[in-house]
C-alpha cells in the first residue's frame, strides 16, 4: 500500500471520525437539554400540586413533625423528592430525609435554584446533591401568601444519564461502522485514484533506469491526464536526445580510434574522462583508463609534467618525449586546457603525433650530410694539397710529380665514382630511372657476371660457384639485377679473406625468385644489421676506404630491389660470413602455370 493511499484513507478516516464526533456532542446536548426541559415543565405541574398540600402550613421549624407529613405525602403523590425550605433557607422537611437528620442540613439559602426562588422566580438546577450523594435535577418554586419559603421538587437524573449513554453507545456504533465503511471506500477510492500515480512512478523509474521506450499505458481527461501526457512527451524528447546524444559519442569515438594520433583528454583534477586506441597503443595500456590519473594509468612522468604546465597557460604546450615500451617510440605531444581565457578550467586535451618515423629521417639526414661531407673532404683535400704542391714547386722530379699527379687521379676518380653513385641513388629514390621489364634468367646473369670477373677472384684465390634450384626467371629490369649482383659479389669479394668461398644460390619459391649472395668473410656485427643499408655506413670504414668502396652500393641495391617489387635481407654472423638475400617477382606466364 503506498502513502498516498494510507495518507487518503486517513483523511478520510479522520474526517469519519470528526463528523461522528461533532454530531455525538450536539445529539448528546440536544437529548439532555430536551429531557430536562420536559422534566422541568413536567415539575412545574407537580409543584402545584404540592403547593395545595402545604396550603396554609408555615414552613417553620417548630412544626417540622407535620411538615414532614405533608413532604411525604406530597412526594408519594408527585413521584419526587420534596424539600420545604423556610425563608431563611433553612430546611423544614424533606421526603427522603428522616426528621431526625434535618437538623444537620445545611442551610439551603446559597443553592442557586433556592437563591431564585427566593427572589420570587422558578428556579432549576441539575447537579449532584450533598445530602442524598445523588445526581438530582431541582425546580423550586415560590411559596405563596403570608408563609412564605419554598417547595422545592427534585427527580433523580439517573434515566436520563442513562439514556444519554445509551445515545452515546449508538453513537459510537454507529461511528465504528461509519470508520469501517470509510476505511472500505477510501482504500477502494484511494486505489483508484492513485493508481495513474503509481503508473507515473513506474513509468518514471523505468525512464530513470535507461529503459525510455516505457510510456503510460493510458491517460484520462482529468489533470493526471495531462501529466501523463506530459511525461511521455518528456521521455520521447529525452529518448530522441539520448540517441543523438549516443550517436553522437559513437561517431567521435570512431573518428578518435581510427585516428593516427593518440588523444588524451583529462579533468580538471587531472582523470582521465577519454583516451584513444591510439594511445594505449603507444604506452601499451591494456584495457579501459577512464577515471584514473594519467600518471597512474600511463606511468610516464614527462606526460604528467607537460600536463601540469598546460594547466597553467592558455598557451598550447609542445615537447617530444620517448617511449621505451612497448615499443621504442619518439612522441609529439600538444596539450592545452580548455576552455581557454579567464572561465574555470575543465580539463586538458592532448594529442599525440607519432614522430618516430621522422625523427629517424632526420638522424638519417644529419648523418647523411655528415658522411657525405667527410667522404668528399678527403678526396678533395688531398687533390688540392697535392695539386699546390704541383703549382708552387716546378722543380720537382719526373717521378714525384708522376706519383703526385696518380694521386690526384685516383682522388678525382673517387669523387667521380662518389658523385655518380650519388645521382644513381636519387635517380633511383626519385623514380627517375626508367626500368624496362623483362624476363631475366638470374642464374644465366650471375653466370655471366662471374666469368667476367674471374680473374679477380683468382688473384685472391677465392672459390665461386652458382646454385640453381627451381625457376630462376624473374620480371625484372636486366640492367638493375645485374647492378644488384655486381654490387653484392663486389662486397662479397672485398669483405671476404684469401682463399675464401662465395656462393650464389638462386631459388623458386611462392611465385618469386630468392636470390642469395652468401660469403665466409669477415661477417657483420649484429648491431650493425639494422644500419647495413643506409647511405656511407660502414661496418670497418679504414678497411671500406682502403678496398674503394663508396658506401652506397647497398643502399643503391636496396631501392633498385624494391623498385622491381622485391624485398632484401642480411644474415650475418661475426667472423663466418654473410648471406645478402633478395626476391624478384617471375612471369605472369610462369605464375599462372606453376602447379598449386
Amino acid at each position: 500500500m503506498s502513502k498516498t493511499q494510507l495518507k487518503l484513507m486517513a483523511a478520510l478516516a479522520a474526517l469519519v471520525l470528526l463528523v461522528v464526533a461533532v454530531f455525538g456532542v450536539l445529539a448528546e446536548r440536544s437529548l439532555r437539554e430536551r429531557e430536562l426541559a420536559r422534566l422541568a415543565n413536567s415539575l412545574e405541574e407537580r409543584s402545584a400540586l404540592v403547593l395545595e398540600l402545604a396550603r396554609g402550613a408555615p414552613l417553620h421549624p417548630g412544626r417540622m413533625a407535620e411538615l414532614d407529613a405533608i413532604a411525604d405525602r406530597a412526594g408519594a403523590a408527585a413521584r419526587a423528592r420534596v424539600t420545604l425550605i423556610g425563608p431563611d433557607g433553612t430546611v423544614v422537611a424533606d421526603s427522603d430525609v428522616t426528621p431526625e437528620r434535618l437538623p444537620g442540613v445545611v442551610n439551603h439559602a446559597g443553592r442557586p435554584e433556592v437563591r431564585e426562588a427566593l427572589a420570587g422566580g422558578v428556579g432549576r438546577s441539575a447537579r449532584r446533591s450533598e445530602t442524598v450523594g445523588r445526581r438530582l435535577f431541582y425546580l423550586a418554586v415560590p411559596v405563596g401568601g403570608g408563609a412564605g419559603g419554598v417547595v422545592r421538587l427534585a427527580v433523580d437524573l439517573s434515566d436520563l444519564e442513562a439514556a444519554v449513554a445509551e445515545l452515546r453507545g449508538e453513537l459510537l456504533a454507529a461511528g465504528a461502522v461509519g470508520l469501517v465503511a470509510a476505511l472500505a471506500l477510501s482504500y477502494a477510492l484511494a486505489w483508484f485514484t492513485t493508481r495513474p500515480l503509481r503508473q507515473m512512478r513506474r513509468v518514471a523509474a523505468s525512464i530513470a533506469g535507461g529503459e525510455l521506450d516505457h510510456r503510460m499505458p493510458r491517460r484520462s481527461g482529468d489533470e493526471l491526464g495531462d501529466i501523463s501526457g506530459a511525461i511521455d512527451r518528456m521521455a520521447e524528447q529525452l529518448r530522441q536526445h539520448v540517441a543523438e546524444a549516443t550517436g553522437e559519442k559513437e561517431r567521435l569515438q570512431a573518428v578518435l580510434n581510427a585516428m593516427v594520433e593518440g588523444v588524451l583528454v583529462v579533468d580538471a583534477k587531472g582523470g582521465i574522462l577519454m583516451a584513444n586506441a591510439r594511445l594505449r597503443e603507444f604506452y601499451g595500456v591494456p584495457g579501459e583508463v577512464e577515471g584514473r590519473t594519467a600518471l597512474e594509468a600511463i606511468r610516464d612522468a614527462e606526460l604528467d609534467e607537460v600536463l601540469a604546465e598546460a594547466t597553467r597557460t592558455d598557451e598550447a604546450v609542445s615537447r617530444a618525449v620517448s617511449v621505451a615500451r612497448p615499443v621504442a617510440r619518439t612522441l609529439r605531444i600538444q596539450a592545452v586546457r580548455f576552455p581557454s581565457g579567464r572561465a574555470p578550467r575543465m580539463g586538458t586535451v592532448a594529442v599525440f603525433h607519432d614522430v618516430t618515423e621522422l625523427a629517424r629521417l632526420e638522424k638519417v639526414r644529419r648523418d647523411f650530410i655528415a658522411n657525405a661531407s667527410h667522404e668528399l673532404r678527403t678526396p678533395l683535400a688531398a687533390i688540392r694539397g697535392f695539386t699546390e704542391t704541383l703549382l708552387q714547386n716546378g722543380g720537382l722530379a719526373p717521378a714525384d710529380r708522376r706519383s703526385y699527379l696518380e694521386i690526384i687521379d685516383r682522388h678525382s676518380r673517387r669523387l667521380g665514382h662518389l658523385v655518380g653513385d650519388l645521382l644513381e641513388l636519387s635517380r633511383i629514390e626519385s623514380g627517375e630511372a626508367s626500368l624496362e621489364l623483362a624476363a631475366v634468367d638470374a642464374a644465366a646473369l650471375a653466370q655471366s657476371l662471374i666469368g667476367d670477373s674471374r680473374p679477380s677472384y683468382a688473384e685472391k684465390g677465392l672459390e665461386v660457384s652458382v646454385d640453381a634450384s627451381g625457376a630462376s626467371v624473374a620480371w625484372a629490369d636486366p640492367r638493375a639485377v645485374e647492378q644488384i649482383l655486381g654490387n653484392l659479389l663486389d662486397n662479397a669479394v672485398k669483405y671476404t679473406q684469401s682463399g675464401g668461398r662465395i656462393a650464389v644460390k638462386i631459388e623458386g619459391e611462392d611465385g618469386r625468385v630468392r636470390i642469395g649472395v652468401s660469403d665466409n668473410g669477415i661477417g657483420i656485427p649484429g648491431s650493425d644489421l639494422a644500419r647495413i643499408f643506409e647511405r656511407f655506413y660502414r661496418v670497418d670504414k679504414a678497411r671500406s676506404r682502403e678496398l674503394g668502396g663508396t658506401g652506397l652500393g647497398l643502399s643503391i641495391v636496396k631501392h633498385l630491389v624494391q623498385r622491381l617489387g622485391g624485398e632484401i635481407s642480411v644474415e650475418s654472423e661475426l667472423g663466418k660470413g654473410s648471406t645478402f638475400w633478395f626476391t624478384l617477382p617471375v612471369p605472369l606466364e610462369i605464375r599462372e602455370s606453376a602447379p598449386r
